[in-house]
Order: structure tokens, then sequence, then C-alpha cells
């Protein structure tokens, strides 16, 4: 589908970090009535940009084997429409606002260094991100 704006893009990134969120999860998320929610989602099901809800399991995450975080300095009160921005990119998994040094922690997940070096370009290049520190997960001891 090609005609996507900008809330089709956010609410197709929180759908992927929670398949299970409600209607009035995502629409309090994306600040936007539930009957905008719930009309944007049937016309993304129809078009097959939404082909279905899942769980995600520990081998969906081998798609995007390039992974880590980013840490965000905030110039200004920014940091809400920042944190919405990245919400939207499909490489960031997850958006946390923080206490500390840094404002905002990203999540990121990519098939390549070379599209993790894209992605941290788009986000270094967002205005209002003024330091940006990011960490390489290497491995990942799992239970």
């Amino acid at each position: 589908m090609s005609d996507l704006d900008d809330l089709d893009r956010r609410l197709l990134a929180a759908l992927a970090a929670d398949g299970r969120a409600t209607i009035s999860a995502l629409a309090a998320a994306l600040g936007v009535t539930r009957a905008t929610v719930r009309a944007r989602m049937e016309r993304l099901e129809r078009s097959g940009e939404i082909a279905g809800y899942r769980a995600v399991l520990r081998s969906d995450l081998a798609d995007a084997p390039v992974r880590g975080i980013v840490l965000l300095e905030i110039e200004g009160r920014g940091a809400a429409r920042i944190a919405r921005g990245l919400a939207g990119m499909p490489e960031v998994t997850a958006v946390h606002s923080t206490h500390g040094r840094w404002d905002l922690v990203a999540e990121l997940a990519t098939g390549t260094l070379e599209a993790l070096d894209a992605v941290l370009a788009r986000i270094r290049a967002v205005e209002g991100v003024s330091r940006s520190e990011t960490s390489l997960y290497l491995s990942t001891l799992r239970r």
C-alpha cells in the first residue's frame, strides 16, 4: 500500500510492538479517537497491509539479528514529540522515557549493520536530538 500516511505508519509500528494493544490504548497513544483507529485498522486489513495478528516468538527475532539501543539527549521539551516519531519507525521496537543523563532510550532491530547505520542517521537528524550513544547487543542469554 503506497498511500500510507504518518498516522498509518505510527499505528502499524504500535501494532508491531504490541499486537494485543486495545483500540482504546492505541487511540490514546496515537492521540486520535477510537473510531479513527478502528477505521484505519479495518482499511489496513482490507488492503492487506495488516495481514494478521500473531505472537512474536523468540525465533522471529532472527529476521532482525542486528539489535541494540540508542540513548538520546533531547533539547528543550520535545521528548514526547520525538518519542512518537521514533515509535513510527519500523526499525524501532520500543521507546522508553528515562530519568538521568539520557532522555529517551530506543530499542532497535535491523537485518544488517548498514540498515542500522541508516536508521541511526535518521534518528540523529530528528530536530531536537542533541546527542546520542548507541550500544549493540553482542549476545543474549535466554532462560
